[in-house]
């Protein structure tokens, strides 16, 4: 049997956090939250997920910002963006840096179990 995979949540609103958590609990996957890009930088050194699925912007730290700095430290994680105010900037600068996905909220269950399907399929091979 194999073991869940590793989803990490990092978001500044404690609803989506917890919806998320829900939601990708009840696909049976293994999931940790984070209520900012800089406490899961800090997370980071001790663990490794299969994926991060993170809002695009936050107070302090931006989920692109937190990515770069993840890619700075030698880490890549593949990386789902969301965000409840999507640019064809922000969606640009998401997937110039490397993004795997860029969600608008709300999304569909499937359109985010579909991303990290093929977010962890690309990054394994």
């Amino acid at each position: 049997m194999r073991a869940p995979q590793i989803i990490w949540v990092v978001d500044d609103d404690p609803s989506v956090r917890s919806g998320l958590s829900d939601l990708l609990s009840s696909y049976d996957y293994d999931v940790e939250i984070f209520e900012s890009g800089a406490s899961l930088l800090e997370h980071a050194s001790e663990a490794q997920p299969d994926c991060i699925i993170s809002d695009v912007q936050m107070p302090g730290m931006s989920g692109v910002e937190m990515f770069l700095r993840l890619l700075s430290a030698g880490k890549y994680v593949p990386t789902i963006f969301i965000t409840a105010y999507p640019t064809p900037e922000l969606q640009r600068q998401a997937f110039a840096s490397g993004a795997c996905a860029f969600l608008n909220k709300p999304f569909m269950a499937r359109e985010l179990t579909a991303a990290i399907s093929t977010a962890v399929r690309n990054v394994r091979g």
